[in-house]
């Protein structure tokens, strides 16, 4: 299989296989991960410059905390004013794609690909892989596993340690695993911040 027919079966749903050209990339990408990871606190141009080389569009104020994971980097791209914390993990074989002024907590994934459940079939390396778009202004928790395929709609809001399986619509909260929707943003949501506690209580 070449580089090019591996992307065609990716496109295509169709079941793949790694190809040395697709590896040779990886080592690419997991130098400069490196880097990033090892870089200092202080070196936040560093860093800038290579999130900007790995990934393949970031827009403006972009945040990512260390330490970050991720196979391909080129399929991702990432909205203006998102901002990732520590431990994010990208098995982006394929598409991902980020909105503006998304949040994601601490160790979340975002998983475009798996492998047959076959055993058979398993063993012989094949995978597949589908894209997953996050909407602007999404809130990912922590711990929170996205699995291929998967849109989240714009700004909701899912809960740490879910695992999704299904696409969540815009302004809703959802949980769980599976993780399933709870309730839409709504009113209540402008009077109160975490539980009973109101924000005008902050005055």
């Amino acid at each position: 299989m070449t580089e090019q027919e591996r992307l065609e079966r990716i496109s295509e749903g169709k079941l793949w296989n790694d190809t040395d050209e697709y590896l040779a990339h990886q080592a690419k990408v997991k130098d400069l991960m490196y880097d990033f990871n090892m870089s200092k606190p202080s070196e936040t141009e560093k860093r800038a410059g290579l999130i900007q080389k790995m990934f393949g569009s970031v827009g403006k104020d972009v945040w990512i905390n260390q330490p970050l994971t991720l196979a391909v980097g080129s399929t991702v791209t990432i909205g203006d004013g998102t901002y990732i914390n520590s431990g994010m993990t990208f098995i982006d074989d394929y598409k991902i794609t980020i909105g503006k002024g998304c949040l994601f907590g601490t160790n979340v994934t975002l998983c475009t690909t798996g492998h047959p459940i076959d055993p058979e079939e398993r063993a012989k390396g094949s995978m597949y892989s589908f894209p997953i778009v996050i909407g602007d202004g999404a809130w990912i928790g922590a711990g929170a596993i996205i699995l291929p395929g998967i849109t989240i709609g714009e700004y909701a809001v899912i809960g740490a340690g879910s695992v999704v399986t299904k696409d969540i619509p815009a302004y809703t909260i959802a949980a769980g695993n599976p993780c399933k929707p709870i309730r839409k943003i709504d009113g209540h949501d402008k009077e109160y911040y975490f539980k009973e506690h109101r924000f005008d209580e902050n005055e």
